[in-house]
């Protein structure tokens, strides 16, 4: 019986709170030690088994020339718009200096050296892409091993050597590269700053108290603390993608606080009620905490669906976003208990004063005693129940229609690779992308690697150039590169559209389906299309194809989850469909702003941009399962009001009023930490932040508080309509089925609608 278990748990660590603290201090030393001594960096390894471009990236690495390793490329152009490097010899040499030093720079296997190219043959200088044809661009490449070899001093040693170079020659220096994108700061730490403080406004403004609102602000940031160290440690023994960090600070801090708003509201009530703060902690996480501990096991269930994807960076990033959620569910049954009991009865004090405030009469506090019912059930939330559940009608189909409306831009929805473009002006990247652009095309920010094995095949490497050069996606094609001791060669070609165009994405098929097949002909001969363009396409592809498998995977679990927990068949139903609802309408959002444009400066987006290829289905995991926390614990108190008073139209006013409040500020804390990610400016993380501040906002709003009471009232006692042979098959015990609520309160619980 969980419950019973959760409210032994609760009632220990607030009977003993400074043993549970301190157990939860040396965890967190313990944690942030082993990501120090042990924890490895992230990396993205943006591939997965059987696809093309993950053959091409075996075969350059079998052929030893590094080109699976970082780079990164250093951008120069003279500071005098009208010199050239051609007519200029000093500009020139300053050119050579820059390309020199940059190749003395600890761990750089080689540069590309634009000024001895051009010295040499100033054709080869432009056909491989080191010169702008008018002379005024150069780009020197640079080749790193593997990210493993690297740390962000790497990044650090470029970056000065830049600002040096800056204030010694007559150049404009711009960089670029992955080494920028596996090794610069996250956006994740001022987002979060800002996201603690929105959220501790809220609070306060929810409580009217310093202490409660702090509360759920220091769980939290214990929580998310050996969360994200263990996330570390984890990066230590596989590759762990560079999103899942700020990916798992941004739902860790949202969870944990939601979490702890839930335990600590029902744990005011009980203080009013009259119980003393220990038994009150109990009683909170017997009940509040054991629809956490569902919500919290249905977001894991979702992320952890991403598996059926078979991507290997989306599954790992999902395991490492689950275990930070799966430290706040913890966090929330046995550390904020333990700070509900060290704040005694402070807490009761606190919400006394701030009823008293809210209702203007703070001059007769003292004599006031107000009955829990008037803390938990506003009276306007009540009346604004009672009002929908009198016409579910009108607002069940105005509000559907709304929602659906918000969803139709999904059909519009392109998948692609927000690439530096997209990145603010501000960042030296984008000015090198923006250069690049300029002096060789859009093409040039993106190049595609060709890996091709001749099998002994003398003639189909040139037949492979021409080809490829033929091709009317192509602009140009670098020297190729011939592994000696395994003949594996390696083409770097140039496509003439960006990186995020879909036109790329079609030079790319065009590529494998009839060019290199041509080429190669029916010999033992193979040639493959990598890089990171190609790796991100792949992946796009893959997550297509796999997505409706893992709807329907994510879907049927949360059916069965939420049907163990409500003991109806109805219910889970009713909830699925709504929660697809709110995540649609979301999905349709991002297309507006993120692909059309609209309101994009709001965020700080500068150009539009593709949805990023794993961000839908990242993103419908992770809200299909924050989406239910608010359903089950709604539907939790509805059902203990049903289970108390057996009327379905008093169960949903009573349940749906007296969790609005606490709803409401989840919402409002929830979307505060989200939107604050929503102005990074890694266009990615501006994705998972507005995508999931939007379908919060939408789920705690027009379907909580519209669509549900709306639906539950033209559904009737049928909400709780269970066959009876399927009762019989159901387990019970640990899910909830033993009616807990109304043993952790003390009250007789009336039988379930069964038939």
């Amino acid at each position: 019986m969980l419950s019973k278990a959760l409210l032994r748990v609760g009632a220990s660590a607030a009977r003993h709170p400074w043993r549970v603290i301190a157990a939860w201090l040396i965890t967190a030393t313990l944690a942030v030690l082993a990501a120090t001594a042990v924890g490895g960096r992230t990396a993205d390894s943006m591939t997965a088994p059987g696809l093309d471009s993950q053959r091409a990236a075996q075969l350059i690495e079998r052929a030893g020339t590094d080109q699976e390793g970082m780079t990164a490329q250093v951008v120069v152009t003279p500071l005098d718009g009208g010199a050239t490097f051609f007519d200029h010899g000093s500009a020139r040499t300053a050119l050579a200096r820059v390309q020199a030093e940059v190749r003395r720079l600890p761990h750089v296997l080689g540069t590309s050296d634009p000024a001895g190219a051009l010295d040499a043959r100033g054709d080869a200088a432009v056909r491989g892409g080191l010169v702008s044809p008018d002379g005024r661009i150069a780009v020197a490449r640079v080749q790193y091993p593997d990210q493993s070899r690297l740390s962000a001093d790497d990044l650090d040693a470029l970056v000065g050597l830049g600002d040096r170079l800056r204030a010694e020659l007559p150049l404009r220096i711009e960089m670029g590269g992955n080494l920028f994108y596996a090794f610069s700061d996250p956006d994740g730490g001022v987002s979060e700053l800002i996201g603690l403080l929105a959220a501790a406004a809220i609070l306060f403004l929810a409580f009217g108290s310093l202490v409660a609102a702090a509360l759920p602000i220091g769980m939290a940031v214990f929580g998310l603390t050996v969360g994200v160290a263990t996330m570390t440690v984890l990066a230590g023994v596989t590759d762990v993608p560079t999103f899942a960090p700020v990916l798992g600070s941004m739902v860790g801090l949202g969870v944990g606080i939601d979490y702890a708003l839930f335990v600590l509201a029902r744990h005011r009530e009980y203080l009013a009620h009259g119980l003393d703060p220990q038994a009150a902690a109990g009683r909170a996480v017997a009940t509040a905490g054991r629809p956490v501990v569902f919500a919290g096991g249905t977001v894991v269930v979702s992320i952890l669906g991403l598996a059926v994807a078979n991507v290997p960076f989306m599954t790992v990033g999902g395991l490492a976003v689950s275990i930070v959620v799966l430290t706040m569910v913890v966090a929330s049954v046995t550390l904020l208990p333990a700070f509900l009991g060290a704040a005694g009865p402070r807490l009761a004090r606190a919400g006394r004063i701030a009823r008293a405030l809210r209702a203007g009469r703070l001059s007769r506090f003292a004599r006031r005693r107000a009955p829990a019912a008037a803390a938990a059930h506003p009276t306007g939330w009540r009346r604004w129940i009672g009002h929908v559940s009198r016409h579910p009608v009108p607002y069940a189909v105005g509000a559907a229609a709304l929602l659906l409306t918000a969803t139709l831009p999904v059909f519009g929805l392109r998948v692609g690779l927000p690439d530096d473009g997209s990145l603010p002006h501000s960042r030296t990247e984008r000015r090198a992308y923006d250069l690049v652009a300029e002096g060789f095309g859009p093409g040039t920010n993106g190049p595609l690697v060709i890996a091709a094995d001749p099998a002994g095949d003398p003639g189909v490497l040139d037949r492979l150039v021409g080809a490829v050069t033929a091709d009317p996606g192509i602009a140009s094609v670098a020297p190729t590169h011939i592994d000696r001791a395994t003949g594996i060669a390696t083409l770097v070609v140039f496509p003439t559209t960006s990186p995020q165009d879909k036109a790329t994405a079609d030079t790319i098929a065009r590529l494998r389906i009839d060019v290199l097949p041509t080429a190669i002909g029916h010999g033992p001969a193979r040639a493959h299309v990598g890089g990171a363009a190609a790796s991100l396409s792949d992946v796009g592809q893959r997550t297509s194809q796999r997505l409706p498998v893992f709807v329907a995977a994510v879907l049927a679990m949360s059916f069965l989850l939420l049907m163990l927990v409500f003991r109806s068949v109805v219910v889970p139903l009713k909830a699925v469909l709504l929660n697809l609802l709110s995540i649609g309408a979301a999905y349709g959002i991002m297309v507006a702003v993120f692909q059309w444009g609209w309101a994009g400066a709001l965020i700080g987006l500068e150009a539009t941009v593709p949805i990023v290829s794993f961000i839908p289905m990242f993103l419908f995991a992770i809200l299909f399962g924050l989406s239910m926390d608010y359903e089950v614990f709604l539907l939790s108190r509805v059902r203990e009001e049903y289970l108390r008073t057996g009327d379905n139209g008093t169960a949903i006013v009573e349940g749906v009023s007296g969790t609005a409040r606490v709803i409401t500020s989840a919402a409002l804390i929830m979307a505060a930490v989200f939107l604050s990610f929503a102005v990074a400016d890694d266009p990615s993380t501006k994705m998972f932040g507005l995508g999931l501040a939007t379908a919060i906002l939408i789920d705690a709003t027009v379907v909580r508080m519209v669509l549900v009471p709306a639906t539950m009232t033209l559904l009737g006692r049928a909400n709780w309509w269970l066959p009876k042979w399927l009762d019989r098959m159901l387990p019970r015990g640990p899910v909830g089925t033993d009616d807990t609520d109304a043993e952790s309160t003390g009250e007789t619980p009336r039988p379930r609608l069964v038939g």
